[in-house]
């Protein structure tokens, strides 16, 4: 799949912004930046590169126990950036780096409507259901979970800039199915996804996390997409179904339940089950008042079977 031109099909060739003035989304870090523009250099050493990433510490901290963790399955314990480096490979250093500087950012806005703790444990579930989708689909789980993750992280600021028109949609009648992209696009004249898409774009993201993210909300025709059925977009864009703070696509858990009857190797509850227990096992954040995706499952195949 050609990642790059079907960004540039949908964003255009040139770096901008679909947001008016008064919008203000923030900027990289500085260490990640310099990192991302060195990176492109074919002439970059690692070690020029760990001690960009050494004059920050949380930066550093994070990408050791990146590399150091179950994950990467190091079998001896790393503690120099540039060798961190070595064995991941710059590309993608970069990309991790990238993906825990938009997910800091999640962390550190307070919206006035999100909940911020159910709102990072239902991107948790994400991309735990999108890896499991990928696995499914035999195609790159990694990307899958990255682009998971990331498909809102813009929606904590956007909701506090344009709070009543979010909030708007919140308080909509129940019987309303219609999709938050849709009422974006009609109230503000754009959507979270292309805001973010820029966004990654500005920051250097790879082509393929920003289609990730862009695409998250085509749903169910994903599948029927011959160019995309079979890649990690359609993982994410089935995550993209599951029930969210917002209620971005109100009908989004009938349609999974409808794909676990019509898709034999499918299976809905043993999927959920199987995120619920890495949930457990690996959520950073924990919240107290979150449903969890497998109680809601359950509770569907409960009223199913009535």
């Amino acid at each position: 799949m050609d990642w790059k031109l079907l960004r540039i099909e949908t964003l255009g060739e040139e770096n901008k912004t679909i947001l008016p003035p008064d919008i203000k989304l923030p900027a990289l870090p500085k260490a990640v930046m310099e990192f991302s523009q060195k990176a492109d250099d074919p002439d970059a050493t690692n070690k020029q590169l760990g001690s960009i990433i050494e004059s920050d510490a949380g930066l550093t901290a994070e990408l050791l126990k990146y590399i150091n963790s179950s994950a990467i399955g190091m079998k001896k314990q790393i503690s120099s950036t540039s060798q961190a480096i070595g064995l991941i490979g710059i590309q993608p250093t970069k990309q991790h780096l990238l993906v825990t500087a938009a997910s800091n950012m999640m962390k550190s806005c307070n919206s006035k409507l999100i909940n911020f703790q159910v709102f990072w444990n239902t991107n948790y579930e994400r991309a735990l259901f999108a890896r499991e989708i990928a696995l499914l689909l035999k195609t790159d789980a990694d990307v899958a979970f990255a682009g998971a993750l990331l498909q809102d992280f813009v929606l904590p600021i956007l909701t506090n800039e344009r709070f009543e028109e979010y909030l708007g949609y919140t308080t909509r009648e129940e019987s309303s199915t219609a999709e938050l992209t849709t009422y974006e696009d009609e109230k503000l004249g754009w959507n979270h996804t292309l805001v973010a898409a820029y966004l990654m774009t500005a920051w250097g993201f790879s082509d393929e996390l920003i289609c990730m993210v862009m695409l998250h909300h085509r749903g169910l025709k994903v599948l029927a997409d011959p160019n995309l059925r079979q890649t990690p977009a359609a993982a994410v864009a089935l995550s993209a179904l599951m029930p969210d703070p917002l209620h971005q696509v109100p009908t989004g858990l009938n349609q999974l339940v409808r794909l676990d009857q019509s898709w034999q190797p499918f299976e809905l509850l043993e999927i959920a089950q199987r995120v619920q227990t890495t949930l457990d096992e690996e959520a950073p954040i924990k919240a107290t008042n979150h449903i969890s995706f497998l109680r809601r499952v359950e509770k569907v195949c409960v009223a199913e079977e009535k």
